[in-house]
């Protein structure tokens, strides 16, 4: 079986609102699993399921402290999310850009933007 690249794996992983609600309470600091299923209506082995995945993406490690193994939140895997999709906010923006002076264009010398 192919494992997906790092980008596939993080994207994969946030498709999942209930795993995106577990990084959202992650990102206030560290928790038990029994502490992060308690918002949820799906069982403990769900969550657990959900937290295998995170971590398999890299956005959650677990800690060991005597019984109890906390989770933390990883923000590597998010940052290269953010990177990918900053070249795409940037195509965006410069699109939107020459989109305005288009407009300006065909509106110039028109002041309430009427074409005739």
């Amino acid at each position: 079986m192919n494992t997906p690249d790092p980008l596939s794996a993080t994207l994969s992983a946030l498709a999942d609102p209930t795993r995106r609600a577990i990084l959202a309470r992650l990102a206030r600091g560290e928790a038990t699993v029994n502490e992060l299923a308690a918002p949820f209506d799906i069982s403990l082995p769900a969550v657990s399921r959900h937290l295998k995945v995170l971590e398999q993406a890299g956005l959650i490690s677990r800690g060991r402290e005597a019984q109890w193994r906390p989770c933390r939140l990883e923000a590597a895997p998010l940052e290269a999310v953010a990177g990918w999709v900053e070249r795409y906010r940037r195509f965006w923006d410069g699109s939107f850009d020459r989109m305005d002076d288009y407009i300006a264009q065909l509106t110039k010398g028109d002041p309430d933007g009427d074409r005739h």
